[in-house]
């Protein structure tokens, strides 16, 4: 069982910034991609961000492409989300989600899960 801790979200002005971090323990599996999603209130889980367990190669939603960066550090099971500019739209419940080796975009393909951790944007 693999258990994910997300943390860091909180309020904050549009055009600020905010890093989340995503915090793996139990049996990880170190060739694992990890993922950053979304939901906002009444609208479904999005995909925001992945990485591959190397940190080699990542991917955005065009709708954070240019604005979050999304990181893994090489000494611990943490992934970064930084997320700069922020917009009143980017408000919603993070999680963060462990999966296969390949980057995945689908929510059906990740298994594993965190909590989620509440960034608010306001205008």
């Amino acid at each position: 069982q693999v258990r994910l801790v997300e943390s860091g979200g909180g309020s904050v002005q549009a055009g600020g910034s905010l890093r989340l971090s995503c915090a793996a323990s139990g049996r990880t599996y170190s060739r694992d991609s990890t993922g950053w999603f979304r939901q906002a209130p009444g609208k479904e889980r999005e995909f925001v961000a992945a990485i591959n367990w190397s940190g080699g190669s990542t991917h955005y939603s065009d709708s954070v492409k240019g604005r979050f960066t999304i990181s893994r550090d090489a000494n611990k099971p943490t992934v970064y989300l930084q997320m700069n500019s922020l917009k009143a739209d980017d408000t919603a419940i993070y999680y963060c989600a462990a999966g296969g080796v390949v980057i995945y975009t689908q929510v059906e393909r990740y298994r594993y899960w965190g909590q989620g951790t509440q960034v608010t944007v306001s205008s």
